[in-house]
């Protein structure tokens, strides 16, 4: 009988997962253990798992789309069994917008068919159908359900509802359509009176804007800024460090190295840098616990990797483990394959999992100075400008060299100001006589 497959909880915080992509067809041949999309959570893209034998029968929600936890998305026919029947059958037509709650026992999978495009929903005690593009649109362009008159099978509202009530809304003036204060989706500007969104933003009388929907990722990595701004005691150190040794050091590896492939960046030298300094300097590779501090044994940096707007932008972490035990060479190779996976595939919650320290980078656009914000459950982050070439004084003399500004956010409930000077003091040390990194 039909297999049906369901949107997994990946974390533990999880409500709903994105497909971001189906790495099978309909059709194709599947065994337990392989995986067949990759499921972007409220923290990671992660890789999704089958668990049965078989062949795709019918994929349900397509690529770009959030489903909640549980919801079936997909149909495995067993072996030997007819693909169109086991599509049109069993769990194949549960509906996308399924209650949360995981198929048991008791209530199995293979539920009696109901359209796959239907939701039913409850508004003022009445129950609305409504197909899952359309209660997305609706609520993305302000418009009340209970407002609409659904065209389509049993009074379904349907996506050609929607976009009529969004064009009526926009032929009226803005007194007559108070239900359109938020701009849709498709830039449909309205003027409205400044009344503050739930979210805690201002529509500016006049402002025409275009709302571009936020993915849970994105909404995470929000939630988790403002919660480390607003509850971590942040202060800032910054210093200046020469790096004509280093610049001069990474030309010179980079030739010598040019056969193999490898190109050490000046960021693979701070990570390194980063890692041996905490090693001597264990309060800023600490936590605060509450009542204690949690002194780490590994040494773990985590590297800021800035995702394309285009996938919804962002920063995400990518974690290189016992950094102060690996080579410039080996800290290079995986910064470079984890930035990589982070921009197409996604990292996995194991690429992001347990950095004591982060280093973000913004030295490669030009910037010459910022600070950043602490990536808990960490006590500090290292925000690195550019190395610039500029005029400076070296040994009383005005000369051309290369200078870079580096900038510590620290937590002051872990590191006081004098810890952060003498981390920041071992820094300019290593980073200055490079040949230290080294060995």
């Amino acid at each position: 009988m039909p297999i049906a497959v369901t949107m997994p909880r990946l974390s533990d915080t999880m409500e709903a997962g994105t497909i971001v992509r189906w790495n099978v067809k309909e059709g194709d041949e599947v065994t337990s253990g392989q995986v067949v999309a990759d499921i972007e959570t409220d923290k990671a893209t992660m890789e999704m798992p089958v668990f049965d034998d078989g062949r795709i029968a019918k994929l349900l929600v397509p690529a770009g789309q959030s489903v909640k936890v549980g919801t079936h998305i997909a149909v495995i026919a067993e072996e030997g069994e007819d693909l169109a029947a086991a599509a049109g059958g069993g769990g194949a037509a549960a509906p996308k917008a399924a209650p949360a709650a995981k198929p048991t026992a008791s209530a199995p999978a293979a539920a009696a068919p109901v359209a796959d495009d239907d939701e039913t929903i409850s508004v003022g005690g009445a129950r609305i159908r409504v197909s899952p593009v359309a209660r997305r649109m609706a609520e993305e362009a302000g418009i009340p359900l209970a407002s609409l008159k659904g065209s389509g099978p049993g009074g379904r509202i349907i996506k050609r509802d929607v976009q009529t009530a969004m064009e009526n809304a926009g032929s009226r003036p803005a007194a007559a359509a108070p239900q359109a204060a938020a701009p849709s989706a498709n830039a449909l500007a309205v003027p409205v009176s400044p009344a503050p969104r739930a979210s805690g933003g201002l529509v500016v009388a006049g402002l025409e804007s275009e709302r571009v929907a936020v993915s849970g990722m994105r909404q995470t990595i929000a939630r988790r800024l403002v919660e480390s701004k607003t509850t971590i005691p942040h202060y800032q150190v910054s210093m200046r460090f020469e790096m004509d040794r280093l610049v001069a050091l990474r030309e010179q590896l980079n030739r010598e190295l040019a056969d193999t492939g490898i190109k050490l960046s000046v960021n693979d030298f701070i990570v390194r840098g980063c890692a041996l300094a905490m090693a001597r300097h264990p309060y800023v590779n600490a936590s605060w616990a509450g009542d204690a501090i949690a002194l780490h044994r590994q040494v773990n940096v985590g590297v800021a990797v800035a995702l394309d707007e285009s996938k919804g932008g962002g920063l995400v972490v990518a974690v290189i483990r016992d950094a102060d035990r690996k080579s410039l060479r080996a800290i290079s190779a995986e910064t470079k394959a984890l930035s990589e996976k982070a921009r197409t595939r996604g990292l996995s919650a194991e690429d992001m999992a347990d950095s004591t320290f982060t280093v973000s980078n913004l030295g490669m656009f030009g910037v010459e100075h910022f600070t950043a914000i602490i990536n808990p459950p960490n006590s500090a982050i290292l925000a690195c400008g550019g190395a610039i070439k500029q005029p400076v004084v070296r040994n009383d003399e005005l000369t051309i060299g290369f200078e870079m500004t580096a900038t510590l956010s620290s937590d002051h409930r872990v590191i006081d100001g004098a810890m952060a000077a003498r981390w920041l003091q071992e820094l300019k040390g290593l980073l200055e006589n490079p040949a230290t990194l080294l060995v």
